[in-house]
């Protein structure tokens, strides 16, 4: 009902006048018979409960901390002792005393040893002999308060009786772990051997090495401050690689630099260009052009004069740099207007089926770009050999870069062979004379004898000879996986990681969480979506480091 009229329903604020009255004269109510309702609301329904039954060890679930552990044994001990009747005028109360704390870890040891070594407490409570079966033998054991401790052999030693006989504990079991990784932080990350002889002044965990491993393995500051970075099983060769095709018709980019440049004017300052490195993907053959600076525009001017003099490629991969983002996004726009423009003639119709592709590695990961970075190498190693520090002219830096394109053409693709009736080393340069502007020529002159072909179907069969040799020489060679060997558990969603930036320190590392999975054609995950506080990031998983965090431990282990 609306609000006015609630607010003089006195049934609602008072309830019936006759519960005010004796419950003589409340009013009788009339039988009810089962015949008035429907059966399925008189069904019988059977509430089944079951109470989960608390066991005194499931404490040691509640607290990762052995200080917050004992503390919270304290209180649980205070609340007991304040619960019976016979401590009522002897209650404790105010902060937890050093009595207290100290009973509290009794108790928890207590608990860790009747679950890992019943056996061993049983024999010695009756006054038997450690059976020989028993992992502590050596140890000696011995009840001190109804706990294991050390028996040992330093009774006559001059130190105090708790080194002389530590509490044991099982390496196994979860508050060995809380012990050791609260020492580890109470040393200051300390490393193994300062934690081993800590621990050992109080407790003696078993396999201890192993234990305080475990803890340096799992602890975060100790990993960001040497993060280890992720891998997986070195993906197959994409087929832009291994599929035949004319030379630089499918390419990767990259730049190096800054070189000094100066021009041939008086008084002229030297001036910074870069060169852009155009390689082949199947013949592995360079092309170095002169950019002038790091725009988009400079970009598209190397792409212009690379696509004058080797033809247009039908596939650009590059990194994700600025200029080539940009230039990508302004050749898209020109493509645009050019298909609308044009778009009912075929001369456009075909041009436009063979638009330039581009394709993007992951952000910072030059590994996906290995055949381009090794070219860039390559060719700073030849230029800082031959000219070092010096500065040249413009028309002397085109000229060493012609040179040092004809030496990277020139390496050979497959190794050399003692046998002289071999084919000679195959290299790129092979494939840069006489290319044709089609794919393998065809039909197969392979087995007709020479003097049976033209001077054009010589030039045929020798371009069919060096795609033969190709495929069985060097394509053969790709087999191997110099490293990245070993299949990994792929990385979860919902995984802390930590991204690796090269110009930060480790402890300056972002954190973040992958929110999205790239899995490759194997099923292997390669690139994952990282989410930080500064946005969602796109990295390959050798710029990450899982976090050693049980959680994540838990979820990578669970993907195949």
């Amino acid at each position: 009902m609306a609000p006015v009229q609630l607010q003089y329903e006195s049934l609602w604020f008072s309830g019936p006048y006759w519960l005010r009255s004796d419950g003589c004269n409340w009013p009788s109510a009339p039988p009810i018979s089962e015949d008035e309702f429907d059966p399925v609301d008189l069904e019988v329904k059977t509430v089944s409960a079951a109470l989960p039954v608390i066991q005194p060890s499931d404490i040691f679930s509640l607290r990762s901390s052995f200080s917050d552990l004992q503390r919270l044994t304290a209180w649980i001990l205070r609340f007991r002792y304040n619960s019976q009747s016979a401590n009522r005028s002897t209650r404790r109360q105010g902060a937890l005393t050093k009595l207290e704390l100290e009973e509290a870890t009794k108790v928890l040891i207590c608990l860790c040893q009747q679950e890992s070594f019943p056996q061993e407490l049983a024999d010695l409570t009756s006054g038997r002999e450690v059976r020989e079966s028993s992992k502590i033998l050596a140890l000696n054991p011995q009840l001190e308060d109804g706990i294991l401790c050390v028996g040992g052999r330093l009774r006559h030693a001059s130190i105090t009786n708790r080194r002389k006989h530590p509490y044991i504990l099982d390496h196994r079991h979860p508050f060995a772990y809380i012990v050791v990784a609260h020492y580890h932080r109470k040393l200051l990350h300390g490393g193994q051997q300062l934690i081993i002889s800590t621990v050992r002044e109080r407790f003696w965990p078993t396999s201890v090495r192993n234990l305080v491993r475990k803890v340096l393995h799992e602890c975060v500051p100790c990993f960001r401050v040497k993060p280890k970075i992720q891998d997986q099983l070195m993906a197959d060769l994409p087929p832009e690689r291994v599929i035949p095709c004319p030379p630089f018709q499918r390419v990767g980019v990259d730049y190096c630099g800054p070189f000094q440049v100066a021009y041939p004017h008086r008084r002229s300052r030297p001036v910074k260009i870069f060169v852009a490195v155009y390689i082949c993907l199947v013949t592995k053959a360079v092309h170095l052009e002169l950019a002038a600076d790091l725009s988009a525009q400079g970009f598209i001017a190397t792409l212009k004069r690379f696509s004058s003099r080797r033809g247009k490629p039908e596939l650009i991969m590059c990194d994700n740099g600025r200029n080539f983002v940009g230039a990508r996004r302004q050749l898209d726009e020109l493509r645009r207007l050019f298909i609308n423009q044009q778009f009912q003639s075929d001369v456009v119709r075909e041009a436009n089926e063979e638009q330039i592709e581009f394709r993007f590695i992951p952000a910072r990961s030059p590994n996906f770009g290995g055949l381009w970075e090794s070219a860039v190498k390559s060719f700073k190693l030849l230029f800082k050999r031959t000219i070092g520090t010096h500065t040249l002219l413009y028309d002397e830096m085109a000229t060493i870069l012609a040179q040092a394109e004809a030496v990277l053409n020139s390496r050979p693709l497959t190794p050399l062979s003692n046998d002289p009736d071999d084919f000679e080393a195959l290299t790129p340069g092979h494939f840069l004379i006489q290319r044709p502007l089609t794919a393998i020529p065809e039909p197969d002159l392979d087995g007709i004898p020479e003097n049976r072909l033209s001077a054009f179907q010589k030039a045929q069969r020798y371009t069919q000879q060096l795609w033969k040799n190709w495929s069985k020489l060097y394509l053969s060679d790709l087999h191997n996986r110099t490293k990245w060997t070993v299949r990994r558990n792929n990385v979860a969603v919902g995984t802390m990681v930590v991204l690796k930036d090269e110009e930060r320190p480790p402890l300056k590392w972002q954190l973040g969480r992958v929110t999205e999975v790239h899995a490759g054609e194997d099923g292997n995950v390669r690139v994952v979506t990282v989410m930080t506080k500064d946005g969602s990031y796109s990295r390959a998983v050798s710029k990450i480091c899982v976090l050693p965090i049980r959680d994540n431990i838990v979820s990578s282990n669970g993907e195949n």
